[in-house]
């Protein structure tokens, strides 16, 4: 299998780097092609074995999967660059969040696109990917792409494409979410008098313990919840804190709102 990948930022270069490490391809076999020359020196460090180009150098890219992976404010301006037309049986990998299966048709002319919202912890091999397909995408194709995924995590097949709106809003941005509130307990400690190192620590192996009970547990939330947090003791203090503050309805909401950003991406 040959892949090229255009937008060799954060995500694009992750994918890379996870298709190598599990010899899915090889070394050869891909051909990054990034907007930014001065990037080059950095990515062929990276990939010392792989073909890096400019989009203007493209004239014909050799390959049986073609990634897209720029932001998708960027996509109909990098399309505008291509000066190669695509092949009746190569197929498109669209990782941009928003922009629909029809309007990547559209803008490539090319029926063959598979849709995909991965998130930033397939960096580690551990991220979570929904994905859809347009018609008349073959069975072997989609395992092929499906195989290239699960190389970062996990994946998950949608059948309603509207459906990777709320993917992107919910594991798509949702590692920020968690990021943003890890921040705010760690800044809750340092105000009551840990050091921030040991605060960051408390704080971190809290949420990676917490994981690994939702993760083995038959108890469902509330009643993990309800296990730590009894009756009038610090935990019940907090929660009451959150509530009365509508901290789970603004967490909801915000979700929400980046669901309606990403419907707002494809224009």
């Amino acid at each position: 299998m040959k892949i090229a990948v255009l937008g060799a930022g954060k995500m694009g270069l992750s994918f890379s780097k996870s298709f190598l490490k599990y010899e899915l391809i090889q070394p050869e076999d891909l051909h990054l092609i990034i907007r930014n020359e001065e990037k080059r020196p950095e990515i062929s460090g990276e990939f010392p074995a792989s073909r890096i180009s400019t989009p203007d150098q493209v004239t014909e890219p050799d390959a049986d999967i073609i990634i897209i992976a720029v932001k998708p404010q960027d996509f109909l301006e990098a399309v505008k660059n291509f000066r190669f037309r695509l092949k009746e049986n190569q197929m498109i990998l669209s990782i941009m969040a928003g922009i629909k299966i029809d309007k990547i048709q559209k803008a490539l002319h090319h029926p063959l696109v598979v849709r995909a919202m991965p998130n930033s912890p397939t960096l580690l091999g551990m991220g979570i990917t929904g994905y859809t397909a347009a018609e008349g995408i073959a069975f072997s194709q989609l395992m092929n792409i499906e195989r290239l995924l699960n190389s970062t995590g996990r994946s998950v097949y949608l059948e309603n494409e509207d459906l990777l709106d709320g993917v992107t809003a919910l594991s798509g941005s949702g590692p920020a979410y968690f990021y943003y509130i890890v921040d705010a307990m760690i800044r809750a400690g340092v105000e009551m008098g840990i050091q921030e190192n040991l605060s960051r620590l408390f704080v971190k192996q809290t949420m990676l313990g917490a994981y690994h009970l939702i993760n083995n547990s038959e108890k469902n939330l509330e009643e993990l919840i309800s296990d730590v947090a009894s009756k009038g003791g610090t935990t019940e203090a907090a929660l009451k804190t959150f509530q009365e503050n509508g901290l789970k309805d603004i967490l909801q909401q915000g979700i929400l709102n980046a669901e309606k950003r990403a419907r707002e991406l494809n224009g």
